[in-house]
């Protein structure tokens, strides 16, 4: 009973105890787990971050009830976690190291258009992909958004063009040199066409998905790009979005799938309430 009457004087000096450069650590950390939680939030890598943590529940568990032997067992699959987790996390570690590379780990910058833009190069784009589809073209779009693809682009032909109907189907077209590459888009331009992309490594893809479906799904694993294909056999237009594919676009469900990709959302975290002060002051 004694005890209980301390506890407002102990809560209360422990906060005598933080000081300014605490509560900075604490905001610092707290930061830096928000971004690392919204860089893997929608990936594979979600799933295996909850694996881990049931792997530490249970070891915390067997070391509470004196389970040796499953402790040390756990205690050595802990150990070897680390060695593994470098190669499972490799496309979301590079996409971290080259945010911290391009000065975007805390402050995003997407190459976004605002709404008039946004609705411009959508149309153009779907208009182009319906008629590569119906004349059976094969295409491969790359839409950047926050992760730069300066690495892929370089393996390709600088175009650095605005985006139109026309040109996309000129890009295109059969027998020429950037046919059977990859265009990537950034923005409202055209940078780079004739590009190489990273076949994907998963086993178990249907047998019609040729070599522009794989290489879609191994770029968008690798990056948050969105990825359009047109296929050459079947005229059927397909998006790949972070390893997943989906196929059979009309001109409608095609235009709602790359509109967040160009269009501007709201800004969030330190610098979406930064723009909200500075608006609000003017």
């Amino acid at each position: 009973m004694n005890s209980d009457l301390y506890w407002p004087e102990k809560l209360h000096g422990l906060i005598r105890t933080i000081n300014a450069s605490d509560i900075l650590e604490i905001i610092l950390v707290a930061v830096i787990i928000y971004k690392l939680y919204r860089m893997i939030e929608g990936t594979r890598a979600v799933t295996l971050v909850k694996g881990i943590f049931v792997l530490f529940m249970v070891s915390l568990f067997c070391n509470i009830m004196h389970l040796h032997l499953l402790s040390w067992i756990f205690e050595k699959v802990m150990t070897w976690s680390f060695v593994v987790l470098p190669i499972v996390f490799q496309p979301e570690l590079r996409r971290t190291l080259e945010r911290l590379g391009e000065g975007r780990f805390l402050f995003e910058d997407r190459a976004t258009l605002d709404e008039e833009e946004a609705t411009k190069v959508v149309r153009e784009i779907v208009v182009a992909a319906k008629e590569l589809s119906r004349t059976k073209t094969g295409a491969l779009l790359v839409i950047e958004r926050e992760m730069g693809l300066n690495d892929i682009s370089d393996t390709g032909i600088k175009i650095d063009g605005l985006i139109t109907t026309e040109f996309l189907l000129n890009v295109f077209i059969v027998n020429t040199p950037l046919h059977d590459g990859a265009a990537i888009i950034r923005g409202k331009r055209l940078i780079s066409a004739g590009c190489l992309l990273p076949l994907t490594e998963r086993r178990g893809l249907p047998k019609e998905l040729g070599t522009r479906h794989r290489a879609a799904i191994g770029i968008s694993e690798q990056c948050d790009a969105l990825v359009l294909i047109v296929s050459e056999e079947t005229g059927t237009i397909s998006i790949a979005d972070n390893g997943r594919l989906t196929r059979r676009f009309d001109e409608e469900t095609l235009a709602a799938a790359l509109r967040p990709a160009f269009i501007k959302s709201p800004q969030k975290g330190i610098r979406g309430l930064f723009s909200k002060w500075k608006t609000a002051k003017e």
